[in-house]
């Protein structure tokens, strides 16, 4: 046993552990839950995870909860020579830090999240069909920021090689083309060169089995 546990399966938050777990070679147990399912509501789960929400990632007696944190996290710990997710320039790992953070707050939280709770969950958080439009619109304005930074022909947002700022962008990309957001042809092909790397697909086959 390897003290690596990963709770949670089917949504993008997650899968951008399983990817970055997959690229750093490691291995790990994966417990099955889904969001809003009775596997949310055990015993086992509500001890682990008072939030009720996934992912969760143990190492050892470590626990974590943000799937942004987590994968910096497995990247500083594991991450050497070839499967290096993080620069080693400090300036690097800012900019780095900044996808990140611009990623999950952005194109996630304020725009994403918000026609997944209001236009897929109306039952449970409200019918709210001008934010919905709001928060398109909205994506639609963010999503050309990564697009301008791969205008140079760079493959990856920092340049020659993957780093968790694609880890954490890439499943944005996926949502956005399933609610039918404008996705620009450049971070399309983006993507594409993204879901074809094995750990990618291995994690894909984890996450969504």
């Amino acid at each position: 046993m390897t003290g690596r546990i990963l709770w949670g399966i089917g949504s993008g938050r997650a899968f951008r552990v399983h990817w970055t777990l997959q690229e750093l070679g490691l291995e790990y147990e994966t417990k099955p839950v889904r969001t809003r399912t009775p596997a949310m509501d055990t015993d086992e789960f509500r001890e682990v995870s008072p939030r009720k929400k996934i992912p969760v990632f143990e190492d050892g007696s470590l626990k974590l909860f943000e799937s942004c944190a987590i994968a910096n996290y497995l990247a500083r710990t594991y991450g050497e020579g070839t499967a290096a997710l993080l620069p080693s320039d400090p300036g690097e790992q800012a900019r780095c830090d900044e996808w990140c953070y611009f990623t999950a707050m952005e194109l996630d939280a304020t725009s994403l999240y918000v026609i997944r709770r209001h236009g897929d969950l109306p039952e449970t958080y409200g019918d709210a069909p001008i934010a919905v439009e709001s928060a398109g619109e909205y994506f639609a304005r963010q999503i050309a920021v990564p697009e301008a930074e791969l205008a140079d022909g760079r493959l990856f947002l920092l340049g020659d090689r993957l780093t968790v700022a694609d880890i954490v962008l890439t499943p944005c990309l996926n949502w956005a083309i399933r609610y039918e957001q404008p996705v620009p042809d450049r971070l399309l092909a983006y993507r594409d060169r993204m879901a074809a790397r094995p750990a990618y697909q291995t994690a894909y086959s984890i996450c969504y089995p």
